[in-house]
């Protein structure tokens, strides 16, 4: 991996004389601004596209059309501060970055440790430990290009290694050899509905989804499904083990368990792990989407992975560590796996993926 940054986007914008502008508002915006404020980095004014503008403010300031922003300031660096994966949506992002300097800063989505030089020299040994886990090159030039992204905010790094998603689950989990899965992070049942028509033989499904109102959308789904797919909902979070935790109640897709404390409003919630829960279910295909509690419900189905040896998709993401943190646990609680990454179509770089798979089931070369 030959990587070796002497800035990063927060150091570049502490020192630009370009007005700053924001494209966007929410808890994405919020987050930025916190981190320009430990910088001194000073936001000139907010924007949305033209459109989505009804006179409202944000931080004190009344948001922008793009198009007043455009006359207003001339020429700006944009802070684009919300995340897609719609089409019309990155279509709309990369017309904006064709006309101005755009940033999409990073800024972990749970935990708090910022993506920054200082954290990527902190930590660059364990970096390039796990860069030497990857098994081709494709993985190796995302991994690269995911940290190149990260310390820039340059969003050409992540169209540089974008791949699609269904090319990816047919030749890397090969769907057609799934007859049991575990789906852990189910939230209202999409990666099944995803998975259905690529998984002919798929028969069994336990789901794990601890937010109240996904789980009642999940099981009304699996209800649907009742004459063709066993499929187990479950009304718990995927840990470690079994204990009570307090989550997010907001309900969205975000909504998660170790950020709880900062939340406007919380619920307790049941967790458990895979291993206490599987039953005599061996899932040949286990997905790991948990909102930032990837960690825990990797260690809490580690009997799982060991007995079954199933493929294994990993949220890379969450936090800022992830990115080595879960190859490197992986590499001990998997043993003789092959690892790939992969990022799907998204702004900023969420969707990013480790694919675990036996070595003795890996039919990719």
């Amino acid at each position: 991996m030959n990587l070796s940054p002497s800035t990063d986007l927060w150091q570049y914008l502490s020192k630009t004389d370009k007005p700053i502008l924001m494209y966007g508002m929410g808890n994405g915006a919020d987050k930025i601004l916190a981190v320009c404020e430990t910088y001194g980095i000073v936001i000139s004014d907010f924007f949305a596209s033209d459109g989505f503008v009804r006179g409202h403010s944000f931080h004190g300031k009344v948001v922008l059309s793009y198009s007043e922003a455009k006359a207003k300031y001339g020429s700006f660096i944009v802070l684009l501060s919300f995340a897609s994966s719609l089409p019309d949506v990155l279509a709309t992002i990369r017309r904006v970055a064709a006309e101005n300097e755009l940033y999409a800063p990073d800024v972990p989505v749970f935990g708090n440790n910022l993506f920054n030089l200082e954290f990527f020299h902190t930590n660059e040994a364990s970096f390039r430990e796990a860069y030497d886990l990857l098994a081709d090159k494709q993985s190796k030039k995302t991994f690269a290009d995911v940290i190149r992204y990260k310390l820039s905010g340059d969003i050409s790094y992540l169209d540089d290694c974008e791949a699609n998603e269904e090319e990816t689950t047919k030749t890397l989990l090969l769907p057609e050899t799934v007859r049991d899965y575990a789906d852990l992070g189910a939230y209202n049942g999409d990666t099944i509905r995803r998975l259905i028509p690529l998984a002919p033989h798929l028969r069994r499904i336990v789901a794990f989804e601890p937010d109240r109102r996904n789980f009642r959308k999940l099981s009304e789904y699996a209800e649907t499904m009742a004459d063709h797919y066993t499929i187990t909902p479950l009304p718990l979070a995927a840990w470690s083990h079994c204990e009570t935790l307090l989550m997010d109640a907001s309900g969205n897709r975000n909504a998660n368990l170790a950020d709880a404390s900062k939340a406007k409003k919380t619920v307790e919630v049941e967790a458990d792990s895979l291993d206490n829960r599987i039953g005599d279910l061996c899932p040949d295909y286990i997905k790991y989407d948990v909102e930032g509690s990837e960690r825990e419900a990797l260690l809490g189905s580690a009997k799982t992975i060991r007995r079954c040896r199933p493929r294994l998709l990993v949220s890379l993401y969450h936090r800022s560590e992830d990115l080595f943190a879960l190859p490197l646990l992986l590499k001990e609680l998997a043993l003789d796996y092959d690892f790939y990454l992969r990022k799907l179509p998204y702004v900023p770089a969420w969707d990013l993926n480790l694919y675990a798979i036996p070595k003795e089931k890996n039919h990719y070369v």
